[in-house]
């Protein structure tokens, strides 16, 4: 048996559910907050909402009993309520009802906008028996379908599910003695969650987690970062999958305190983050990259109307990587006067495939401000991850680098493939079985090993998602253009809104503006400080510059550049174009709105090859294969 190394009388759980009533029923942690959530008023201040280890259990254990008595366990229900208490509670009463639940994020029940899709392909890929969501929201769900004559589909899948209401499970009390019940909840090696795949690199998969790998992950994650009862994370993360979700289940089998926010509440104003840090004492937070950037630019310390403090804070994780070390560096010395330790900096690396967390770079033993400025970097970009023989500690996370075309593993200092295995590995991808055995089932050559899943990364450091092969037959990562392009004008272009690719041999950069600018003057010098900078920096020519209106370049719900949708975007002409400018032989040219695409289009359309022979006709299988062209597993997704 295991034991928890804050406290060696208290065993690992085989299921993060039962950490709770382990929980809750210690006399010191009945009254103590769990979660609490902060919303942020209009003048600045938040209003705050607590919820503590006992009222979570007995919550969860009311909700666990109400969903059983119109479902049964083993059922996968459709959980599509909005960021807050409510859903935490909510997650929770599903495991504990043994019921397979998918969380999403509630879209606009008109279903007129684009952010119903991703519902639709949950419904028709998991086929769930039930929706869970507040009574408002189910009612006016029932009059869309009612009055239904646009998606006769959607209406049709929509009405074929059980639809119960959060008050109906939650009003109703039910006896809280537990004690004498055996547990019924989802065992270690029964499903309990479908987790998608981020789609920044193809389209979205349903990843398949079982209730023991789940809690293995976050296991490996506490002692990595080295959370404890008396830790207090702050999160503004959605709470539906990846990171967010995890962090809910790492507070629980860490008996820590969570303070969480919503991402608007965070995008709307990023000096929010800092606030919650300071006047809750955070000892930890999970941000993405492309965050930083922003609380650098939008941060507000000056104007908000509490005072900073960052002096808490163990661990600032910084996860979807690349993770650039001069934007950390910014971050590091702009907020060091506010008590930011350097040594805090925690990037790390995880996946949907693995539950989410792999490794980190962060070293604990490491206190001084030094350390930081030491750790190693490579091609402008911080290690996110540490290999086996790195780590001061066992933490049964074999990672190996791969040669992907000859599976064999790779002498140290060349860039591979990287592929993990751990009892944290997913189960597979629910309805692709060929493709699961691709990617779940993977062994390296001449070794006689256990299952490892490829993830598609290179090295330890190195992206391999998107990369863009040059003239000269070396690649480069569409990270390092956008990043050159944005810091050239950074008063004009919004950063972490840019994505480049390749189109007919041409470097495309598509960028967001900062407001909406209509002297062709400033914009022409947009595209050439864009150009020049991306030259100077990155020896890379860019073939055609696109100014769109704010909003316009995709991202995934973590905040993850889809290169791959902007890129069928601006073929099919659905981006908000303010400017084209085409570069021929270091001379440019204004374009009128897709002249330039509609010529790529054109030139694509006679190209042979290895690309797809036309865009109209075969528009969904190059969206599909991530575009033919990106080195991404083409043989594996092509089985989508």
């Amino acid at each position: 048996m295991n034991y928890e190394n804050y406290d060696p009388s208290f065993p690992d759980q085989p299921v993060v559910d039962l950490y709770l009533p382990v929980w809750a029923n210690l006399p010191s942690f009945r009254s103590k907050p769990a979660f609490i959530w902060a919303e942020d008023g209009s003048n600045g201040a938040t209003k705050n909402s607590t919820i503590t280890y006992a009222q979570l259990n007995e919550s969860v254990h009311s909700i666990s009993t109400q969903l059983l008595t119109q479902l049964q366990r083993g059922d996968t229900v459709v959980i599509l309520c909005s960021p807050g208490l409510e859903l935490v509670e909510i997650i929770f009463g599903c495991q504990r009802a043994g019921l397979l639940c998918i969380p999403v994020f509630p879209p606009d029940s008109s279903f007129t906008k684009e952010n119903y899709h991703h519902l639709v392909r949950v419904l028709s890929q998991t086929k769930p028996k039930a929706a869970i969501a507040h009574h408002d929201y189910i009612a006016r769900v029932q009059h869309y379908i009612s009055l239904s004559s646009d998606n006769h589909k959607l209406a049709e899948m929509l009405q074929k599910l059980t639809w119960i209401s959060t008050s109906d499970i939650k009003d109703k009390k039910v006896s809280s003695n537990m004690g004498s019940l055996p547990y019924n909840g989802c065992r270690p090696n029964e499903m309990y969650l479908i987790q998608y795949t981020s789609g920044a690199t193809g389209i979205p998969k349903p990843v398949l987690v079982t209730a023991g790998a789940a809690a293995h992950n976050v296991r490996v994650a506490r002692k990595a970062y080295d959370l404890y009862p008396n830790s207090v994370i702050v999160s503004w993360l959605p709470q539906y999958h990846d990171c967010g979700l995890q962090f809910l289940l790492l507070t629980i089998i860490s008996g820590a305190t969570s303070v969480l926010t919503s991402p608007g509440a965070f995008v709307n104003r990023p000096g929010l983050w800092l606030e919650l840090i300071s006047k809750f004492q955070a000892t930890c937070t999970p941000v993405p990259s492309f965050s930083i950037p922003l609380v650098i630019k939008r941060g507000g310390v000056d104007k908000g109307t509490q005072p900073i403090s960052l002096w808490s804070l163990k661990n600032l994780i910084i996860i979807n990587e690349p993770i650039y070390k001069a934007s950390v560096d910014r971050f590091v010395e702009m907020f060091k006067p506010f008590g930011l330790n350097p040594s805090c900096i925690s990037p790390s690396y995880g996946l949907a495939e693995n539950g989410t967390f792999v490794s980190t770079a962060w070293r604990g033993n490491c206190s001084n401000a030094a350390s930081f400025r030491h750790i190693p970097s490579h091609n402008k970009l911080l290690p996110c991850a540490r290999l086996a023989s790195q780590r001061e500690e066992e933490e049964d996370m074999d990672i190996i680098v791969v040669d992907e075309e000859t599976c064999e593993l790779v002498v140290d200092g060349t860039e591979g493939e990287i592929w993990v295995s751990s009892p944290s590995n997913c189960s597979g991808y629910l309805g692709h079985p060929s493709l699961t055995r691709e990617i779940f089932q993977a062994r390296p050559r001449n070794k006689v090993s256990r299952c490892f899943v490829r993830t598609g990364d290179r090295g330890i450091i190195k992206e391999k998602k998107d990369v863009i092969k040059l003239p000269n037959n070396q690649e480069i990562h569409p990270h390092f253009i956008e990043t050159a392009a944005q810091n050239s004008c950074q008063k004009f272009l919004r950063g972490g809104c840019l994505a480049a690719f390749e189109m007919s041999s041409t470097i495309v950069l598509v960028a967001e503006i900062q407001r909406h600018e209509k002297d062709v003057k400033v914009l022409k010098r947009i595209c050439e400080w864009a150009k020049q900078a991306v030259l100077k920096e990155e020896k890379v020519e860019i073939g055609l510059m696109v100014l769109v209106k704010s909003g316009c370049v995709p991202k995934t719900t973590s905040g993850k550049i889809q290169r791959w949708a902007a890129k069928d975007m601006l073929i099919r002409g659905k981006m908000s174009v303010v400017m084209e400018m085409q570069f021929e032989d270091n001379n440019e040219r204004f374009l009128p709105s897709y002249e330039a695409i509609g010529k790529a289009n054109k030139e694509i359309r006679c190209q042979g090859g290895n690309r797809t022979s036309t865009v109209a006709e075969d528009r969904d299988q190059e969206i599909s294969l991530a575009f033919s062209s990106t080195p991404r597993r083409p043989p594996m997704l092509s089985l989508l």
